[in-house]
């Protein structure tokens, strides 16, 4: 079964830049459709962008333009590149793993926009 590491969080002021990576452990990480999820204090989690296994990538309307998902098969990694954050996302960033009816959760890793 995969199993999730996020890391690259952190503290970022407004319009800056983050690298976030999600290590995955797993023989068959190149079948899933991996995502990235976050959810701030007092709300809901939800989607930021995901990408299947051919590439194809979609994007919440929040951060198009400014987030970046992508996938290294071979390093059994996904990333999201963040550009021009703002104080509303900050939350904290979950990767997530879905092949079929097995979905899988990372642990989280905390990004927080402020000046």
């Amino acid at each position: 079964q995969v199993q999730l590491v996020e890391s690259g969080g952190g503290l970022v002021q407004p319009g800056g830049s983050l690298r976030l990576s999600c290590a995955a452990s797993g023989s068959i990480f190149s079948s899933y459709t991996m995502g990235w999820y976050r959810q701030a204090p007092g709300k809901q989690r939800e989607l930021v962008a995901t990408i299947t296994r051919g590439g194809s990538t979609n994007y919440a309307n929040s951060v198009k333009g400014r987030f970046t998902i992508s996938r290294d098969n071979p390093k059994n990694t996904v990333y999201l590149q963040m550009n021009s954050l703002k104080p509303e996302d900050t939350a904290v960033y979950y990767c997530n793993a879905a092949l079929a009816s097995d979905v899988i959760w990372g642990k989280g890793t905390l990004v927080t926009v402020s000046s």
